[in-house]
């Protein structure tokens, strides 16, 4: 499975050739560098890591700044592995977003979902809450409401809906399709939404 890394710039519309309204997320695909090579006989399986954006060189540790020099490339800020094997694919080969996709493809993209903080039950997990004031309810209408059991188990069971925090976690969108690729401005739009707000890093991978 290839892929590269995109910056998530917002989302627009476009239409297809039958005059349909079609909603899509830009995202910027910048030339990724191959960073290393990773084969199955040393290191025991096989992928590519590919780097993107540079990174001032004094923000960079010493072992980094080598890592980075085999590629013959700047420091970089970010970093990620693809599995698979890409014997095509050499150190220092710079990779560009009409390389790996093409249109009316299905790709699957990672990202970070918008963090909401901490949240209640009604919000995070969809609960009704009571409604109405009745039966001596005061206050707490969005309140969860017993948790636990009574004398037996006496305890409240792992996995229970609770309050917490919310969002900014690791989100896999899949069954993505490839409307256009860009290559004079390094843009790829995709149907429908991605997680994450503007300007987050995504994975995109190539099924």
């Amino acid at each position: 499975m290839s892929g590269l890394l995109g910056k998530k710039i917002g989302m627009t519309s476009i239409y297809d050739d039958n005059g349909a309204n079609i909603p899509v997320t830009v995202i910027e695909v910048q030339p990724n560098v191959v960073t290393q090579v990773k084969t199955g006989d040393n290191d025991g399986y096989d992928s590519i890591q590919v780097s993107v954006e540079d990174k001032k060189e004094k923000n960079t540790s010493k072992a980094l700044r080598g890592h980075f020099a085999k590629a013959n490339t700047q420091a970089k800020k970010y970093v990620r592995e693809f599995k698979g094997t890409f014997p095509e694919v050499k150190l220092g080969d710079v990779l560009r977003v009409e390389d790996i996709f093409q249109e009316n493809t299905i790709v699957e993209i990672v990202g970070t979902s918008k963090g909401k903080g901490f949240q209640g039950v009604v919000k995070r997990h969809g609960f009704s809450g009571v409604g109405d004031r009745t039966h001596g309810q005061h206050n707490r209408e969005r309140a969860p409401g017993a948790i636990g059991m009574g004398s037996d188990p006496s305890r409240v069971f792992k996995g229970m809906r609770m309050g917490g925090r919310t969002g900014n976690s690791r989100v896999k969108m899949k069954g993505l399709q490839v409307v256009r690729v860009l290559p004079e401005s390094n843009l790829l739009l995709v149907k429908g939404s991605v997680p994450g707000p503007k300007k987050r890093l995504l994975e995109i991978h190539n099924i």
